[in-house]
């Protein structure tokens, strides 16, 4: 996987869940917060990232940055994608359906966030099992890292059968 260098892209960011933690220690509770945040240029480059600090902007700042050390590709078709997959992440589970011209997002909290990150009009979506963001998130990455582009994968075919 090629690492894509966040420096060039015009990154929106999207806030998709902060979170008030406490550390229990000896002399009482030490509360932070924790934000989960994602980015992309919407035109097929997204990544999230999680911060934490003693403050909500802090945090906030602290998930940005390291959301765009996580980037990655998303192939397009148009407005949709490809074609049909399922992401899995722990106990989450999202599936992403391509869908005509004119559907829109149908999705749900953090899967709506990092589809319209990624540039993705039309979509349908069903998320199953954990509805933790967490676990969403990843489960709707992973999704979106197993889609090939079909051009390639196209061309890989041929190649494969040139071969024997």
């Amino acid at each position: 996987m090629e690492r894509i260098d966040s420096s060039g892209l015009d990154l929106k960011d999207q806030v998709i869940s902060i979170n008030r933690v406490t550390k229990v220690v000896k002399g009482g509770k030490n509360l932070s917060f924790s934000a989960l945040v994602v980015v992309g240029n919407e035109s097929g480059v997204v990544g999230f990232g999680s911060g934490k600090a003693r403050e909500v902007p802090l945090a906030i700042k602290k998930g940005i940055e390291a959301a765009k050390k996580n980037l990655i590709r998303v192939p397009l078709k148009g407005s949709t994608i490809p074609y049909q997959v399922t992401g899995v992440f722990g106990s989450g589970r999202v599936l992403l359906k391509p869908a005509r011209e004119g559907t829109g997002v149908i999705a749900g909290g953090p899967v709506r966030a990092i589809l319209q990150s990624v540039g993705i009009r039309d979509v349908v979506t069903k998320s199953i099992g954990s509805s933790n963001p967490h676990n969403v998130v990843r489960a709707t990455f992973e999704g979106l890292r197993t889609i090939k582009d079909p051009a390639v994968v196209l061309r890989m075919r041929r190649q494969f059968a040139d071969e024997e």
